[in-house]
This record gives structure tokens, sequence and C-alpha cells, in this order.
């Protein structure tokens, strides 16, 4: 074996062939630097069985691809070796054998060396290295300048998936119920080169939810183009909201090509889900519901950018989820057969608007900041409230009055450098002070009888974890972990006062 592992160790000390992770090679070079001989033959029901036939009666042995064999020396019919080859011989085969090797075919010519070998750190051993030396020896070349390694997928607990401990899944049953694309994007999400996974359900229903979000987002703007001639390019005015989510897809675009040349999966579709779920469905499409209202040219331009940016979303989470993307794309407006053969979408100078996407997250960072705020207070969205912003950017916000109303429930805008106003709640991001007037909000006495019992609720729920934690004969007979949990749990309800108290304060 020492010969044949030789060539394999130098392919990739001389940099023909990378691991990624390259603290993989370790192993790779800890198994040849060691190597032993191989007995490759096997006694087993299935595989290649050994070519090789013997003559029972002189001796003589015969190798050939033939499928029966006669005795060169006395003329009488051999016996073939009944055993097989070993799995893994046949396997480290692979990547020349289907090509038409021995024979100078023009696959071979064409497809060998192949790329990228993906494949599991626990068979580097088994299998990579022995195509490694089978390649260097049969060829003269490496079969592939990569070995991206991936790791286990393990379960919900983190242990290997086994037929003894029966917690393995049929992926079968799992495409059957979430559907192939929910199992794909679950496979590589937070998936980073040569780490383990674990699998859970709860993981596999938020990917199912990830493509029900995107599916509901292209019935909306189907929906927004039936009957309208919507050509799948760019219009040549643009809003600022259009110019943020252009601007947007343009930098993801970029970023995400460069997780792909270097194997950053996970991220890659990380930040795809991220413009999808965020950008494009939770901000964009609602910023654009006002237009799609309307008619005349501004509403046409919002479907005509709907329709540009879904497609290029779509083109780009293709490699991870094809089915549903497919499905999409032969309902928009598009050329080609099938989305399989369309161009990757690229980066581009052109599609790239700073000022913009800088002033409309602006107005995103305040209308976040504005809903939050009415969430803690539990004010309801269908109560409306004047808004006041007090900024230097006083154009950006005046210009998105309009998402205010829409998404922050405001009822009028006032934008100023400064506000000077009494029993107003202050919200403050890094380019705005907001005011809101306090009884715009919430009517104070119902409010302030909702806290009063809301802190007589807290304040009899210390009494009780306390007076268990001052008895002292609880205190010497539960476990230390039930008493860890009272504990916690009079830490939370004396927190709980606090706020309760300071929002009375805040009231008053």
């Amino acid at each position: 074996m020492k010969p044949l592992a030789g060539p394999a160790i130098d392919a990739v000390k001389n940099g023909d062939t990378q691991f990624v992770p390259s603290h993989f090679e370790k192993t790779y070079f800890h198994w040849l630097e060691n190597i032993r001989d191989w007995c490759i033959s096997r006694q087993l029901w299935w595989g290649h069985q050994i070519p090789a036939f013997y003559c029972d009666d002189c001796g003589e042995t015969v190798v050939t691809k033939d499928n029966e064999a006669f005795c060169p020396k006395c003329g009488k019919k051999m016996r073939q070796d009944p055993d097989t080859l070993d799995t893994w011989f046949s396997s480290a085969l692979w990547p020349f054998s289907t090509l038409g090797w021995p024979e100078k075919t023009p696959e071979m010519d064409y497809f060998y060396p192949t790329n990228v070998l993906v494949t599991g750190y626990d068979i580097i051993p088994f299998w990579v290295m022995r195509m490694m030396f089978s390649g260097m020896e049969h060829t003269g070349k490496a079969p592939f300048d990569t070995v991206l390694i991936h790791g286990l997928v393990r379960d919900a607990l983190g242990r290997k998936m086994s037929k003894s401990l029966g917690n393995g899944i049929d992926p079968l049953e799992i495409i059957d119920k979430y559907g192939a694309d929910a199992l794909r994007l679950t496979l590589v999400t937070g998936n980073a080169p040569g780490n383990d996974m674990r699998y859970s359900e709860e993981k596999i229903t938020a990917s199912r939810n990830f493509a029900n979000k995107l599916w509901n987002a292209a019935r909306f703007i189907r929906m927004n183009i039936d009957g309208h001639d919507v050509r799948n390019e760019l219009p040549a005015e643009l809003t600022t909201e259009d110019k943020w989510i252009i601007s947007t897809l343009n930098t993801v675009t970029k970023e995400v090509t460069e997780n792909l040349e270097k194997y950053e999966l996970g991220i890659a579709v990380q930040k795809l889900y991220d413009f999808i779920w965020d950008c494009l469905c939770d901000w964009y499409i609602e910023l654009t519901k006002a237009r799609l209202q309307g008619e005349g040219e501004s509403a046409q331009n919002a479907r005509m950018v709907l329709v540009w940016v879904l497609d290029k979303a779509l083109k780009l989470l293709h490699p991870f989820m094809p089915f549903i993307t497919e499905e999409i794309w032969q309902a928009l407006p598009h050329e080609g057969e099938t989305i399989m053969l369309q161009s990757f979408p690229t980066y581009s100078e052109a599609n790239d608007y700073p000022e913009a996407a800088k002033e409309m997250n602006m107005v995103m960072e305040a209308i976040k900041a504005i809903r939050i705020r009415r969430a803690e207070m539990n004010v309801p969205p269908s109560r409306k409230a004047k808004v006041f912003i007090a900024a230097k950017e006083q154009q950006t916000f005046t210009n998105g009055s309009m998402f205010f109303k829409r998404l922050a429930s405001a009822s009028e805008i006032t934008v100023a450098d400064s506000f000077d106003i009494e029993g107003a709640v202050t919200i403050v991001t890094a380019d705005a002070k907001i005011y809101i007037p306090m009884d715009e909000l919430v009517d104070k006495e119902a409010e302030l009888k909702r806290l009063n019992k809301d802190l007589e609720s807290a304040q009899s729920d210390l009494a009780f974890h306390e007076k268990k934690l001052n008895n002292a004969g609880f205190m010497a007979k539960a476990p230390e972990k039930v008493v860890e949990g009272v504990r916690a749990s009079a830490a939370k309800a004396a927190e709980k006062i606090k706020m309760i108290e300071a929002a009375i304060a805040a009231l008053k």
C-alpha cells in the first residue's frame, strides 16, 4: 500500500486537492502515513465478484474480465473465486470507472478530474483516501480538486442515529409530511463545513413555515399582476423604498455568492432566509400595498419591482429549495423553459443605492421602535395616535409619513428639530427622538386600574414564594432543584412588581 499512498499524500500537500475545512487533512494524512496492506476480498452476498479463476486440476490461476475462463494449461473449465471485492475498493473506482475508463471516452476527457467531492468526515479513511490513491494510480491525476466535508445529522439529543436506538428518520416520510424543500432547507440551515447538526421537528416545521411564507408572498404578487402587462424588468422611475429593496437584494446577491464560493452554505441560506422573510415579505410588500391599491404609473412600477425582486430571489434560493422556486418562477413573467437554466444573479453597481437604503433604514428603525413600545404598553394597532419626530434628517421622515400611518398606527406625523411635549411617551432611535402623547395611546384611568390589578397579582405571587422560602421545614426537606425554582419564581415576581410600579409612576 505504501507505493499507492505516496502520490495521494503529495497531491494534498502540493495543493492539487484541498480539504474544506482544512483541519481534516490531519485525518487524511494520519491514515495514509500509517497505512498497512489491505485485504480487498470479502465474504459477502453482494458486490463485485473477484475476477480470478482457479483450475482445480492443475492449480493454474487466471485473472480476466470475461464471465468464464478455461485453463490455459489443461483446458479444463475454471472456477471463479466466490469472494467479492471490498465495498470500498469498488467505491474507490467511482470517479473514473463511471466515465468509461479504461477507454478514452469524451466523458472521461470532459469530466475527469471532477471538481468537488461532498462527503462526511466519518468516511475520509474508508472512501476519500482510497478514491485518491486509486485515481492517482490508474489515471495519474487526483480525482477531485476539493473535498468538502460535512458533519453528521444527529437526533435532537445529539446522538448518532441508529437502528438500535430507534432514533432514525425516514426521509420519505418527512418529505411526504413537510415537503422535500423543507427537508433540504433544514439540513443546510445553520450548517458549517465539518460540524454535526441536530435534527428536530421544530426545525423542519420552521422550514415549512418559510416555504409557506414564500408561497403566500408569491401568491400576493401574482394576484396583483393579473390583468396587467407586467414585464420582468426594473422601471425607469424608482421610489425610495424601491431603491432600498433593490439595493438590499444587490448586497445579498454579492454576499451569498461569496459565501457559496467559500462553501459557507449555512451562512448563505440564512441571508436569503432573512432577506425573503424580513425585507421582502414583512417590509417591502407592506410598503407597496398602498401603491398597488391605486392606478397609474406608481402602481405599475411597484408591480414591476415586485416581480423583478422575487425573480432574482427565487434564482438565489433555487439551489437550496429547487421545487417551490421552480413552481413559483413558472407562474411569473419569464423567458426560458426552466429556472434551472437561468443565469445566477450577479452584483451590479447600477443597482446599488446606498443613500436610499440609509434613508429607508432610518424610517424602518423608527417604525419598529414605535411598534415595540406600543406592544409593551398593550396598545392595539387599531388605536391611532399622533407621532412627533425630532430629527436632523427631517425630509427623510417627512417623505416616510405614509409608512408611519400605515405601519405604526400614526394618525398624524409632525417632523421638526425638537419638541417639548409633556406627558408623552419618548422613543429614541439612532436617528430620531419620537414623542407620542400618552393620552393618545391609552385611557389613563382604565390603564391604571389594569396595572393596579396586575400589581396585586404579582405581589400575591411574591408573597406565596417568599412564604415557602421562609419555611424552615420546606427549606430542609425540598430538593435543591425545587428550592432554586422557587427562588427564581420569587425573583421574577419581584422584577415584575418593579416594572408595574414604574409603569404606574409614568402614568401618574
